[in-house]
């Protein structure tokens, strides 16, 4: 009967129904479960969200791995037990186990046991802010995936030097690199976990810099990844996430809500917590933008409370309340402190705004000029769209509507071909103010209309009656 049970199990799992891999295993004596048994029990079990069953089962393979004298799969078990601890908040075992593995492979040669400790250390100098020694190790771990012909080293490693890449500036460089990895993943060479892993990174390493095209690619490979596997739950939590922040860009906001709150949902059932802030700051974005503010103030209050920092969206929050001297303060102080291509491009749209609602008129335009030169660097265009809409909103709030305007033009175009239907009708407002600006009345009236009916087919109600303002 176990022998039975054992083989239904392997079937499950070799066709990707995880869920029934998960549930025959769970029956099973463990001490009947070889390592490699118990390799493929953790796989189904942290791919249905069974995290103590999953540390239990690898436990379980590294000591019968290491009876075995399998330095191999020692090493893959202490690299498994530490991630999936890292993704579920567990540090403390996540560094006692990166150790562990340092261990096991000290003196060991220069094998592909190595590749796998030298992403636990990437890992460990990213923790520390150590950006040039991750971008080393990420380097050893993509060479030697390549050398041994190991194929989850390589994605993993590709993946890794794409966002290290990114992070130093090298953005075309990096996306190439993520676009590799991702080549590999979508073919099938790399394992499940692993394939979740490189799915999730690349789409966050473009979403970070606004490069939505490539997000909605890449978001519809993993969604049609996550439906063909039967009982899945990790990775689906980001699958709709990301899913949330493309509605978002359409103007689709409250379907984006819907998939911010099965995010949030997703990543509970999976124990994920630090998670919940993404889903929650994404959501707090969506209710500020409806003039939701009580609602809106809540979400980025959850977003803290998960440990995700709710800036620039709480300043931008307190600016719409008329808090203008608090948003200035936190803008100041991010300004301040925000360093790196990636973090600046998140921030300096929004501080824009916020200085420009403060009247510093001079100090928002260094801010759109510096925006501007990373949107040249980086080439995608909702950030181009965002540092046109910078330098336009600069020279209108200084006088010049005749100067504002070919930025403003130049942003509706880029964020037209974006599909980015809230902020494409931001400049069209401001196009209006700055033809009214001019004394053409007529051209005014048409593009402040248009956004008027942008807004309230979205539900930006805020926005909608800045319209009928400057309409009335």
């Amino acid at each position: 009967m176990a022998d039975v049970q054992l083989e239904s199990a392997r079937v499950d799992y070799d066709r990707g129904d995880w869920a029934a891999a998960y549930s025959a295993w769970s029956a099973a004596d463990p001490a009947v479960l070889s390592a490699a048994d118990l390799e493929d029990f953790a796989v189904a079990a942290e791919l249905t969200g069974h995290h103590d069953e999953t540390i239990a089962a690898l436990q379980h393979a590294f000591l019968s791995s290491q009876d075995a004298g399998d330095l191999g799969r020692s090493v893959r078990c202490a690299f498994r037990i530490t991630m999936t601890a890292h993704v579920h908040g567990e540090s403390a075992l996540a560094r006692g186990w990166t150790s562990r593995a340092e261990g096991l492979v000290d003196g060991s040669g220069d094998g592909v046991e190595v590749g796998w400790v030298d992403f636990l250390r990437m890992f460990r100098a990213l923790s520390t802010g150590d950006f040039a020694a991750a971008a080393g190790y990420a380097d050893k771990v993509a060479e030697r995936g390549r050398r041994h012909a190991e194929p989850d080293l390589t994605a993993l490693g590709l993946c890794s030097q794409g966002r290290m890449a990114i992070y130093s500036g090298r953005v075309v460089e990096g996306l190439a690199l993520l676009d590799e990895a991702m080549v590999r993943v979508i073919a099938g060479e790399a394992s499940p976990v692993v394939a979740g892993h490189v799915y999730c990174t690349a789409i966050e390493g473009c979403q970070e810099i606004s490069d939505f095209g490539r997000v909605a690619e890449w978001t519809a490979a993993l969604e049609r990844w996550c439906a063909a596997q039967p009982g899945l739950l990790a990775f689906t939590g980001q699958c709709a996430v990301h899913r949330g922040q493309l509605l978002r860009l359409h103007g689709e906001w409250q379907q984006a809500l819907e998939e911010f709150e099965h995010a949030t949902r997703r990543y509970q059932e999976v124990h994920a917590p630090d998670a919940v802030g993404l889903a929650a700051y994404e959501a707090g974005e969506v209710l500020r933008l409806r003039g939701e503010y009580a609602e809106a103030d809540a979400a980025y209050e959850r977003a803290a409370d998960s440990g995700f920092d709710p800036q620039p969206g709480l300043a931008l929050l307190w600016s719409a309340r008329g808090q203008g001297a608090a948003a200035l303060a936190a803008i100041d102080r991010l300004l301040a402190e925000t360093g790196g291509p990636v973090q600046r491009c998140r921030l300096l749209p929004s501080a824009v705004d916020v200085l420009i609602d403060a009247g510093e008129v001079d100090r928002a335009r260094e801010v759109a000029a510096e925006l501007d030169e990373l949107a040249g660097a980086f080439g995608c265009d909702w950030l181009e769209g965002a540092a046109a809409h910078a330098h336009g909103a600069v020279e209108l709030s200084a006088g010049d509507p005749a100067g504002a305007l070919p930025y403003l033009r130049k942003a509706q175009q880029l964020w037209a071909r974006a599909d980015a239907t809230y902020d494409r009708s931001r400049a069209r407002l401001l196009t209006g103010r700055a033809l009214a600006a001019a004394g053409d009345t007529e051209s005014s009236r048409r593009e402040l209309e248009a956004a008027r009916t942008a807004f309230r087919q979205i539900g930006a109600r805020p926005a909608a009656d800045e319209a009928d303002a400057l309409l009335a």
